[in-house]
């Protein structure tokens, strides 16, 4: 069973279902469960399917070192607006800023659709008399007494359960924030405060305000869930302890994700990226696409050279977030994607979906609309049973929905059903471009990795769309976020603003390097006292003198203290990235430093990955016809993936089928089973 306090346990939730990955870090054994999901409180499906994975794999409670968890509810949170009431605190004259935003419409094209409305409604939004500097130093002092009658403003507010603080310049300054504060808490113990200043200390008022406004509004819903799970997994694994993990790749500790909820707003999506990178670095590949595709949507993100895209502002939900995340682009592109027929008489693939209630038509629950599954069905590419037996693909039903929208078409059922097909793929491959060519990569020189339960149905036709020669599966795709959770480090981010020229800017920056590597040092200190390999990278976030956004340009990344490279260096660095990011750059323009990052990390111990595989040559479990193209079926041979060992190479057309996914080799590629027993799919003549 391997050594005390051996295993590690990865969890995450989604929407529809909770997946569950056991490792032993000394034996490298490996034990995966999946269980319904239990929206109105996710840490049931925790607590029930931790028993499930305990009864069928006999780990003792008490061996459990670790326990990470990727979590859907800070995210549902946002998008159904089920947070807390929330007011805000800011400074005199700006309590509407939250509310102008940017002024940019949320579709260009929609002259009908508005913004969300703040999420602290406008009489909730109070102002106090008080302003700092662009320098940092105050202008308008904040008086006890000016304090004392907004602290007293506040109780005379309708049930409000958390408070944003929102200071101008207060990301230089701190003093009257914490003052603020610090003022609330001792008035309302049970309230839960964010200053602005600590969730996201840099510049740019309106997203600093919105990031802070949107923590607000979780912090009270997933601080009561966060104390939920540390009692329950308390009980089940007295020695382990809690990772969260967040949106930008990494785990933090229960305590910060209690305190900073908005940082898990991408949590799920995120680890599964974590995942893909772990599996291809088994592949020794370096480079590639994710096309992360559930019931619903579609998640793609870009990984080169092992490390994965990070952007530094995002919108979720409508809601502008300004920290650092995960680089994932979704579309409304799932196995139950709804096909239907628009206004001009075309057909269109999503956004709408038929869920997990009642779902696809094939499924037999009462779906009766055509979807991406049914159309996979009608075309021979699903094998009769799914999830290992659980679920019957039934073809007469699915063959009933689409000869109805191929009928509306005045075409075949086959020709319709390639057409959803591919609708689908243009919309994942609009995505991948998204993150790819529009970021300047070229997308034909990585390997697309498909997980989730349908992203291997797709795979191929996506690739071979974007010109990509070569496939990726792993192993357990659709458990992948699970095992991502597994591999994650423990993270800590860092940020100061030190906006100057670059020709002037050496002193002020050491300055703030010198005190963010402190505090990366103190983190690494108190919170990463039991991992090995602690690593600093910095950051720096550069742009031309007059640019309205900037470039993040690694500058260190080591276990040491950071050093700064002198400024020739650092502007040749930043005129490389601005010609691969916009195709351009101009060597006699100013340039200037805007803000500065580090990125501290810790690995915990890792994992040894077993690949004890099967041996013999493989039969197949079944063979039918599944069509390619409209002229006519091929005869394709179905193959349970257990069966295959390393080594073992097919020619398509093939079907093979997992508990958790099915991946798809049409004619014209071959899939191999490499050492990691991850499938290699090549692609001829694209």
């Amino acid at each position: 069973m391997g050594a005390m306090n051996d295993w590690v346990i990865g969890v995450d939730v989604g929407g529809t279902f909770t997946d569950f990955s056991a490792r032993n870090t000394r034996s490298g054994e490996t034990h995966i469960h999946k269980r319904p999901s239990t929206p109105d409180d996710p840490s049931r499906a925790i607590v029930h399917g931790l028993r499930e994975l305990q009864a069928k794999s006999g780990i003792p409670g008490d061996q459990i070192n670790r326990f990470a968890h990727g979590t859907t509810v800070a995210t549902n949170a946002l998008l159904q607006r089920k947070g807390a009431r929330i007011g805000m605190i800011t400074t005199a004259g700006f309590r509407d800023l939250v509310e102008i935003g940017r002024q940019c419409r949320p579709l260009i094209y929609d002259l009908q659709t508005d913004a969300p409305m703040p999420l602290a409604e406008r009489r909730n939004r109070l102002e106090v008399n008080e302003r700092i500097g662009p320098e940092g130093r105050p202008i308008t002092a904040l008086t006890d007494d000016e304090i004392t009658t907004v602290v007293e403003a506040v109780g005379r507010m309708d049930d409000v359960e958390s408070i944003a603080v929102c200071l101008l310049f207060s990301f230089l300054n701190t003093t009257h924030e914490q003052r603020l504060k610090a003022a609330l808490q001792r008035r309302y113990p049970a309230l839960y405060v964010s200053a602005s200043s600590e969730v996201q200390p840099e510049f740019r008022e309106y997203e600093r305000f919105s990031t802070a406004l949107i923590n607000a509004f979780l912090q009270p819903e997933v601080s009561r869930y966060m104390n939920r799970l540390r009692a329950t997994i308390g009980q089940f694994a007295p020695n382990a302890k809690l990772g969260i993990f967040q949106s930008s790749g990494g785990l933090m500790s229960i305590e910060k994700a209690a305190a900073f909820p908005v940082r898990t707003a991408l949590s799920g999506p995120a680890a599964g990226v974590v995942g893909a990178a772990a599996s291809g670095a088994l592949s020794d590949i370096g480079n590639i696409i994710t096309l992360d595709m559930g019931g619903t949507s579609t998640d793609v993100c870009l990984i080169k050279d092992g490390e994965t895209e990070i952007a530094g502002s995002r919108d979720v939900a409508g809601f502008r977030i300004r920290l650092p995340m995960v680089d994932i682009h979704t579309v409304g592109a799932g196995g139950g994607s709804v096909a239907h027929i628009g206004p001009d008489g075309l057909m269109k693939v999503g956004p709408q979906s038929a869920g997990a209630v009642p779902g696809p038509a094939c499924y037999g629950a009462g779906g009766v609309a055509p979807t991406v599954s049914d159309a996979n069905a009608v075309l021979g590419r699903l094998p009769e049973k799914l999830a290992g037996g659980e679920l019957m693909i039934n073809v007469e039903k699915a063959q009933a929905v689409i000869a109805g929208i191929a009928g509306d078409l005045n075409t075949s059922p086959v020709k319709a059903a390639l057409g959803i097909v591919g609708i689908a793929v243009s919309n994942m491959t609009r995505a991948i471009r998204a993150v790819s060519t529009e970021r300047g990569h070229d997308p034909r020189r990585f390997t697309l990795m498909p997980f989730g339960g349908a992203g291997g149905l797709h795979a191929v036709e996506v690739a071979a769309a974007l010109g990509m020669k070569r496939i990726l599966a792993p192993y357990a795709p659709g458990i992948l976020c699970a095992d991502g959770l597994i591999q994650s480090d423990l993270e800590e981010h860092f940020v100061t603003t030190c906006r100057t020229a670059l020709s002037e800017a050496r002193d002020k920056v050491l300055a703030g390097l010198a005190e963010l590597n402190r505090r990366a040092a103190d983190w690494i200190a108190g919170e990463a006292g039991d991992a090995t390999d602690a690593t600093k990278s910095v950051q720096l976030d550069m742009r031309y003198i007059g640019q309205n956004y900037e470039l993040s340009i690694p500058i260190y990344r080591g276990g040491g203290d950071p050093v700064l490279p002198d400024k020739q260096a650092l502007a040749a660095r930043f005129f490389a990235e601005h010609e691969r990011a916009y195709g351009h750059v101009d060597r006699d323009a100013q340039i200037e430093i805007v803000n500065l990052r580090i990125r501290a990390s810790a690995s915990l111990s890792r994992t040894v990955v077993k690949t004890d595989g099967p041996t013999g040559t493989p039969t197949p479990i079944a063979r039918q016809a599944a069509w390619f193209e409209e002229d006519a079926p091929h005869r394709t041979a179905i193959y349970e993936r257990g069966d295959l060992p390393a080594g073992t190479r097919l020619e398509g057309p093939v079907i093979i089928t997992q508990l958790d996914a099915t991946t798809v080799v049409p004619p014209g590629a071959a899939v191999t089973v490499d050492p990691a027993l991850n499938l290699i799919v090549e692609i001829e003549n694209v």
